[in-house]
């Protein structure tokens, strides 16, 4: 009864059920928030307020392969952080930011670990389906061709820390995971911070496969290399 389905999202992260769950229900579920926020956000929908708890549902979109969607989502509540300096998002978010009516907590940090669980999303997650460590599946483009690019340090995962860097240009982009962190039994799995199919794939020198848009990765350090 919830546009912004709570518990779905609640079974995919962090209760790992994204693979049990009856597929074509699950992204109909997603789709129709979906369709409920962009009317809410062009005005084809009522809408006085709303609640940045929906946070959490970015870190689904980036768990359903649906990056760019994550970040439309994204770019919107960045919007409603008020005070702007403030850098937080209060309980309750009016369309009138000078309405004067119930605005919850202020910073609200409920709200806020639900932006820090979905922002990490994008640069790693724990797949429990195949017990692996997806890497890069929230990396936009410009972010890793933007000078000096993506340099993650220490992130903790269920497997260690992680830490690496991502740059390159439209042609070409490079990976580099550091040692440091056990390698899950389901490895490694990096996605492509591009979304069109690049042309080859090496992993530590090595031509590489990719599947389903991930090159899997056993061994640590490693060097990625995509080209497009």
């Amino acid at each position: 009864g919830d546009f912004d389905a709570t518990s779905t999202t609640v079974g995919i992260a962090p209760g790992g059920e994204i693979t049990n769950l009856p597929q074509p229900a699950l992204g109909r579920t997603f789709d129709k928030y979906l369709e409920n926020f962009r009317g809410r956000r062009d005005g084809t929908v009522v809408s006085e307020a709303y609640t940045p708890y929906e946070l959490r549902v970015v870190g689904s979109f980036v768990r359903l392969n649906r990056r760019a969607v994550a970040h439309e989502l994204l770019d919107f509540f960045f919007l409603d952080q008020r005070p702007a300096a403030w850098n937080h998002w209060a309980e309750v978010v009016w369309k009138d930011p000078n309405a004067p009516k119930f605005i919850g907590d202020m910073p609200h940090t409920w709200v806020g670990s639900d932006y820090i669980r979905s922002v990490t999303d994008m640069f790693a997650y724990e797949r429990e389906a195949d017990d692996a460590l997806v890497i890069g599946a929230g990396l936009l483009e410009k972010w890793v061709t933007t000078s000096p690019g993506i340099s993650v340090r220490r992130l903790a995962t269920h497997h260690g820390p992680l830490s690496y860097t991502v740059s390159g240009s439209v042609s070409e982009v490079r990976m580099r995971i550091a040692p440091g962190l056990r390698v899950p039994p389901g490895g490694l799995a990096v996605v492509s911070p591009f979304d069109r199919v690049p042309s080859g794939v090496t992993v530590n020198g090595q031509p590489a496969t990719m599947q389903r848009g991930e090159v899997i990765v056993r061994q640590l350090p490693a060097d990625i290399i995509f080209r497009y």
